[in-house]
C-alpha cells in the first residue's frame, strides 16, 4: 500500500480529491494574505494538530516562498498557548531540519 496519504486519497476517492484540490486552489488564490503568510498560518495550524507529515511538505513550500527559519519556528511556537506543547515537540525538530 502507498504510504503517501494524499496519493491514497486520490486513488480511492478521485472525485472528492479533485474537489478538495479545487478548494485549496481557491484558498491560495484568495487575495487577503500573501502566499508566504498563508503557508506560515497553515504550518501553525498543522503543528497545533501535531501533523508532522503535513509540515514535511509545507515547511519547504514556505521556505521557497521566502519564509525564514525564525518565522517557521515562531509559527510553530504560537501554538503553545492554544494547543499545548505536543505540537511543538512533535513538529519543531522536523521543521528546523528542513532549513539545515
Amino acid at each position: 500500500m502507498n504510504s503517501n496519504p494524499m496519493e491514497v486519497f486520490q486513488t480511492v476517492a478521485p472525485g472528492v480529491a479533485r474537489a478538495f484540490d479545487n478548494l485549496i486552489q481557491s484558498l491560495v488564490a484568495s487575495p487577503g494574505l500573501d502566499e508566504k503568510t498563508k503557508q506560515l498560518i497553515y504550518i501553525a495550524m498543522k503543528a497545533a494538530q501535531g501533523d508532522e507529515t503535513a509540515l514535511s511538505f509545507h515547511v519547504p513550500m514556505a521556505k521557497k516562498l521566502g519564509a525564514t527559519k525564525a518565522e517557521v519556528v515562531d509559527a510553530i511556537l504560537m501554538t503553545l498557548t492554544v494547543s499545548g506543547i505536543k505540537g511543538v515537540v512533535t513538529c519543531l525538530p522536523g521543521a528546523v531540519a528542513a532549513f539545515e
